[in-house]
Parts: C-alpha cells; structure tokens; sequence
C-alpha cells in the first residue's frame, strides 16, 4: 500500500515474511533488532513500510498488526513491545537510519481524514505543512493521488491511523482500559518529543555525516504554520519550506516535534460531518473579509487589499478542479471512546508542555522573542495555532452525535481538560484549596482567546443534558461536574468579559488609537499574540469567534435571556430528577421490607408487574444516595454561575411542587389525544425520562402463560401446567358453577379457583384487553405456585419439621393440606375486614 515503487524483489523481506508466520514473538523481535543494526539503510529501506505495517495494521484494516490497543501490562509480550516501540528503540533506530538517506514512502490520498481528502479532491491544498510539496501527481488522474513523507512522518502516521481504522477483531474481544499498549506509547511519545523539561534529546542514530537530517529547513522569518490561522500564500509557503543554506541550525531540533504534533492533530481530530465541511471549507475568506471590515475602522499603518483582490491567496487553488466524488462525506465519522481519550491524553499534555513555559519568556517584551529558543517559541504557540480549531469542531461534532449515554463522560472530560489549563502547570496544589482560590487573573486572555469552547460547548451541553435521565447516578456525575468546574471564582467574570469584548459596537473601533489589525497575507505574524499588532481584546475575541463560526454566525450571549431561561429549565428538571431519586430511595426501602423472611410465609405484598421506572437497576442504595447529592451540589453552584438568589430558586421550587402531588407516579405522561391514540407531548416525554410519570406496563395476558421467572423450576411449571389444564378441561363447567354461588361455598370457590390477579384489578382497560380479561376470569385450578422455589423450600422446611415430631410423609401432607384448607376458611370469612383495616 505503501511500499516503494518499483524496487528490486528483497530476499531479506521475504525471509522476514517467512519468520513472522513461524517463529515464537520474542526470537522474531530479537531477529529484527539484529537486521536493524547490522544491514545498511538501502536494506532496510525495503522491509521498511511492511515492518511498520505489520505492527500497527494496514490503513485499510486487513492487516490486524500486533494489536496494540488489546495488549495490557499483564501480558508476557508487553515489555518487549515497549522496548522495541520505545523512542529510543530499535525501530525508531530504523526511522533515524532511514531519515538519513532521505527516503520517501508513500500513503494514498483516499486514506486520509474525509475533509482533508475532499479539499484535495477539489483542487485545494489544505493549509497544513504536513502536506505541503508532498503530494505525488500520477497520470492516471487525481483519484490516485498520493502524499510522500520522510520515515518519521510515515510511521507516526500508521501509529496515529491505527487507532481510528475499522478492523475487524476478533469475537469477544474488546478495547480495554487506558493501561494498553497503544495508549501507553502515545503517553511516551508526546513526553519525549514534547518535553515540559529539558529539550527534545537528538538522534540516538548518526551516519557518516554526524545527523539526521529534517525533513525541510524553516528560515528564522518564517512563523508556525498553525490550523485555522493561515499563514502566508501556497506559492510564498512552497518557497519557505525549501532547504535553505541560510536558514538557522537551531530551528531544527523540533522538527520532528511538529511534525509529530501535525500528524496526530490531523488524523484524530480532522474528522466531522459534511455539513461542517462546507461551513468550514474556506473560513480564511470569511476572516479576510472581517478584517478588512475592521481595518477600515482603523488608520492602517501600510495599504490594504480589499479582500476581493488580495485575500484568496490564502486559499490559492493549486491543482485543477475536479469535482467531489459522490458520497465522499456522506459517511459520518464516529469516534470511540478510546478515540477521545486518547485525544484528551494529547490535550492534556499540550497543556503541561504550553505551561512549562519558562517565566522570563512569558513577561519578556516581544524584542526578547527572537532570542528564545526554537522550543519556547513552539511551546507559547502550541494549543492555540495547532489544536484550537481543530478540537473545536471535534468537540462540536461529539457534542451533536454522541449517543444519549453515560459514555459521553469521556468527550465531557476532554472538553473540561482544554478549557481548564491551569489544572497543568505542574504545581502541587490541593484541588478542594484550588476550588475555592479560584482562577488567576493571567488565563483570562486564553478565556477570551477561547470564548466559543466555553459558551458554545457549555449550551451543547445545556441541549444533551434536558434529554437524560438525571436519576442515572452516572449522569448526574456529569452535570455535577460540569457546574463545579464554571462555578470556579473568576471564571463566569472572565467569561463575561470576553462576551462584553465580543459585543462591542463597532463604532467604539473609531476612537481607538492608531492600530491595524494584520492578517498573515499582509505580512502579519501570529507568533505570539503579544505583539503590538494584536494589542486589542476586541479584535482577539471577534478573529477567534469569526474564524470559527464565520462572519454570519449568530452568537448567544451564555450569560444572556435565551440561555438564562434554559438554565432554569435544566435546574428545575434537577429538581424533578431529585424528588424521583427520593421516591425510588422510598420504594427500595419498601421492597426491602416487604423482602424480610416473614414474606416467605406470604406475609408480604410481592407486585411482579410494578416496576419504578425511575432510574436504571443500579440506581438503588448507596447510588441514589449519590445521584441526590450530586443534584443537590449541582443547584448550588448552577445558582452561583448564574447569581440565582435564594428567593428566585424556592420560587422555581414552589412552582414545580405546585403542579405535583404524592401519587404522581402513578399518573399517565402528558398527552393529546391524535386519531391513532395517544401521543406523548414534549412534557410528557422530559416526565418519562425523569421518571415523574409512566406509563402502566404489566403482563395482561393468561396468568398460567406468563414466561417462566428466574425463581421458577421450568420443568415443574410446564408439569403442572398440564396437569391444571386436563384438570380445568375436564372440571371447568363445574368449577364456574360452584364461583357463581352468593353464598360461603361460592366465596371459597372463588378463593382457590379464581385468578386473584384479575379479580383484585379494577382499572379501566381497552376493549380488547377487557375481552381478554373476561375470557381470563372464568374459574381455573392454577398449580404454579408449587414450581416456586420459594414454595418448595417452604415444603421441605415443613416436612423436615414433620419429621422432628415423627410425622410420615402422608400424615406431613395431609396436615400441610389441613393447614391450607383452614388458611382459606379464615380469608373467606375475615379477608374483607382485614383489607378495610
């Protein structure tokens, strides 16, 4: 798939080929770190894409690899994989080698992300570095076109694929926890190439003449190429990233820093719906266009284009048109969960590296920057010119098609990792003093810098969670730690803040001082957002929110009226959701009760058919003790963020237990009535899933028919089943007339013969189902009961009692029929006052 083209047969890679289907795991990797050291790069270079494919798997899922993601800690092959993967192993030994001589390997254009495939596939290169002059331009048109990357480039990029190719694994195997293989190297990875101390250590390989060499020089001048921030035109951007004589030695040692970092930003989180692609296709030209309307504002220093002229640059048609295949995004890309924590780890780490700044750089004065080293540049300008955009639209689009479960725990972390950076700066800090110490002052630019992860995330949030059953301790979780994390000190007025910046008319831009606000097309630099060109809060909050959401967007102020009245709406569905966990914690302490020993006497009220459909099967004890005070410190601190008084949350609270009472439970869901029945309402369907209301769900049918229950022997209930059935066959005329009495005999009859079910229900039925009930009415001889193990157990307790007062087995039966006999005489004669008291 990506093998060299046109080489020479390799006998080495057919003796490896061999040794792999063969030989034992440990004595094929020692053989191979003996290849590695001992055979010259013209060698390795042939076994190269088959080695790196037969570990992580083919990018078309045939070739399983050493599945990394199932291989824990515990295994005997663990440790040996660890130490061949390692960044100072054998294999990225070979990479070196390879790297050295300056080979190419080639990945197929249609493998790449959707979005990145259908820019290409339009004729447009997208504006990422790790594509620039790499595409490979074949004769037979562009649906074989391919990219050519330098070894290190090409194995991170079948590690980093590895993790979101479909593979078919095999039955009952499953992706396991974080301690994996893959999630274990990944961690590896980005703490050796993006170090929080020290630099990036060189090449462990060095060739004859004395280092690796990069990919591709970048001169001095030349800032990061980051995402969703373009930098200069495709043909200035072509000549920047030639080798260059001139260029400085220093500015290499991260190369392979970038390019690991480009590679995993574009293959995790370049992923989302055809609908986000258009949106997102040309976003550069929409920021053209706002900056150029605020430079007008403004008295620019140097002449500006107007944006029909000169801002199309940035997204410069490189290779001719051809149309989108049809279907190229039809297909919705769906991560998993190990996908997204995978990506939260990555977050995570960005944060730690990005902090690791050292003081002096972050105060120092622009002029000072250009002394800083390459690695301090690169960590000041990591998350917000590499990740931002790109996590935005993954987060967005996990927020819209997650599926309505608990597993959405780990996009919720991911997003509240990202916007918390603070929680990474590598100082040992107790978390419940940090709760209430709060926010520093220093992270409201990146507040501002990221409005939209805050305010537009957090009402994506808002529209899942109203659509939950809060009553799920799992899910209460969520919303309790989304509001702790926005109910930290300073943070809603740092919010608030960049709202306010955002929201500034534009006629306030007049009476600013003399200022022009550069794109990079116009010679301006986003290295740091601490330059005198990018002095203006205004201007930062409005590019971050333009740049993503375009210039047309129509923002919603999260402190606003709209999604004021929403969170009001979510705290009394807290509410709600609070009062139900108290009625299940009611319910479970009643069953367990009603479950004491004296109910194997028949002293209790067992119900087969109700059901609290309040919460899930777990959600009893200690959990709904959790749910409920997970709700309770949710209220406080959404009543916090929102300044919500005490007074307006017992209003909220009178109101919702106004429209309620005790046996609210027990009433239908809201309803209208539509000409096929009823039809649940919007009402009705936030009662059903809180568990206010429900729905009556209970077996209607022949009592005698009902499946066989876990406390149930299934051999006795299909015994006794034909035996009551030739019984009730043959006697059943004289049984119903014997139940039609008035008198004693009648009501005994009735006692033993009737179903107790039907005769106790008098609720109101369909016509149908009252047929069905009148049918199951007539008087039957129901024996069920005896395939009970509960019965069972209870006979043989009476017997073995029989036998300590040396009672045979027929006289044990006879008083055990007595016993029931005279049992029913005394609920015939006082059953009905016993129930009035």
């Amino acid at each position: 798939m990506a093998a060299p083209a046109l080489q020479q047969p390799s006998f080495l890679l057919a003796n490896l080929k061999v040794d792999s289907t063969t030989k034992p795991f440990l004595q094929r990797c020692q053989e191979l770190v003996k290849v590695i050291d001992d055979y010259p790069a013209k060698e390795l270079h042939l076994i190269f894409p088959w080695l790196v494919e037969s570990v992580f798997g083919s990018l078309d899922g045939v070739i399983m690899g050493w599945n990394l993601q199932f291989l824990q800690a515990r295994s005997n092959e663990y440790n040996i994989v660890m130490d061949f993967l390692d960044p100072s192993g054998p294999m990225m030994k070979l990479v070196y080698k390879l790297q050295a001589e300056e080979y190419k390997y080639e990945i197929p254009v249609s493998f790449l992300p959707g979005p990145v495939k259908a820019s290409i596939q339009e004729g447009v290169l997208p504006d990422c570095p790790l594509f620039h002059n790499k595409l490979q331009f074949p004769l037979s048109g562009l649906q074989t076109l391919s990219l050519a990357l330098n070894p290190f480039e090409y194995y991170m990029f079948i590690f980093a694929s590895s993790l979101i190719t479909p593979k078919n694994y095999p039955l009952g195997q499953h992706v396991s926890s974080l301690d994996n293989a893959y999630f274990v190297l990944v961690d590896t990875y980005l703490k050796y190439f993006l170090p929080t101390e020290g630099s990036v250590p060189p090449s462990p390989f060095a060739d004859n003449r004395g280092s690796v060499s990069p990919p591709a020089p970048r001169a001095p001048s030349v800032p990061f190429a980051g995402y969703g921030i373009h930098s200069t035109s495709l043909l200035k951007r072509h000549i920047s990233h030639q080798p260059s004589v001139t260029a400085d030695p220093a500015a290499q040692e991260i190369w392979r820093s970038e390019a690991l970092l480009q590679v995993f930003v574009e293959i995790w989180l370049h992923h989302y719906s055809l609908e986000m692609y258009q949106k997102l296709q040309s976003p550069q030209v929409k920021l053209a266009l706002l900056h150029y309307r605020l430079s007008m504002s403004s008295m620019p220093c140097q002449p500006l284009t107007p944006p029909g002229s000169g801002t199309l640059d940035t997204y410069q048609v490189l290779l001719p048109f051809h149309p989108l295949p049809p279907g190229l995004l039809e297909e919705t890309f769906t991560p998993t969960e190990e996908h997204v924590l995978v990506v939260r780890l990555l977050v995570k780490h960005l944060h730690a590296f990005s902090c690791s700044l050292k003081p002096e750089q972050v105060c120092s004065s622009p002029s000072a920057h250009s002394h800083a080293s390459p690695l301090e540049e690169f960590k000041r300008v990591v998350v917000q010119r590499f990740v931002q955009q790109k996590l935005y639209v993954f987060l967005q689009h996990c927020f819209g098609h997650w599926p309505l479960d608990a597993s959405f725990r780990a996009v919720l972390e991911t997003w509240l990792s990202y916007i918390q950076p603070w929680r990474y700066t590598g100082e040992n800090t107790n978390p419940q003093t940090d709760q209430n110490k709060g926010v520093p002052e220093k992270w409201g630019l990146f507040v501002q810098e990221n409005l939209l992860m805050y305010t537009k995330l957090f009402q994506g949030f808002l529209n899942r969670v109203v659509r939950i059953d809060l009553v799920n301790v799992k899910n209460a979780l969520m919303v309790f730690r989304v509001a702790k994390v926005f109910a930290q000190p300073n943070l809603s007025e740092m919010i608030q803040k960049g709202e306010q910046l955002f929201l500034e008319p534009e006629h306030v831009l007049h009476h600013r001082q003399h200022r022009v606000f550069l794109t990079p097309s116009h010679g301006g630099s986003f290295l740091s957002a601490r330059q005198s060109v990018v002095t203006d809060g205004v201007f930062r909050v409005k590019s971050h929110v333009y740049g993503l959401e375009g210039q047309d967007c129509q923002y919603k102020q999260m402190f606003g009226t709209e999604l004021r009245g929403a969170v009001l709406k979510l705290i009394q569905i807290i509410a709600q959701a609070r009062q139900t966990a108290k009625r299940i914690s009611d319910h479970s302490a009643e069953v367990a009760a009603n479950n004491s020993f004296m109910s194997w006497f028949g002293m209790g009220s067992p119900d087969l058919n109700y059901t609290f459909n309040g919460g899930e099967v777990d959600d009893t004890g200690e959990c709904v003790k959790k749910t409920h005070e997970f709700l309770e410190r949710s209220l406080d601190y959404l009543c916090l963020i929102f300044r919500l008084n005490a007074g307006q949350l017992s209003q909220l609270m009178a109101t919702l237990g106004s429209g309620q009472d005790d046996g609210n439970s027990r009433q239908l869901p809201d309803c209208v009535q539509g000409e096929n029945g009823l039809i649940l309402t919007d009402l009705g369907r936030m009662q059903i899933i809180n568990g206010l209301r429900r729905f009556e769900i209970e077996y209607q049918g022949d009592p005698e028919l009902q499946p066989i229950r876990s406390y149930e022997n299934a051999v006795l209930v299909r015994l006794f089943f034909k035996i009551s059935s030739l019984v009730n066959e043959r006697f059943g005329g004289h049984m119903e007339v014997l139940c039609s009495r008035p008198d004693f005999l009648g009501r005994l009859g009735r006692h033993y013969l009737a179903s107790p079910e039907v005769m106790a229900d008098g609720r109101q039925r369909s016509p149908e189902t009252r047929r069905t009930a009148e049918r199951n009415r007539r008087p039957r001889l129901s024996l069920r009961t005896l395939a009970s193990y509960r019965t069972l157990l209870m006979l043989l307790f009476l017997y073995l009692f029989g036998v300590l007062f040396s009672f045979g087995p027929i006289s044990s039966t006879l008083l055990i029929l007595t016993g029931g006999f005279l049992y029913g005489l005394f609920i015939t004669l006082f059953g009905d006052k016993l129930k009035s008291q």
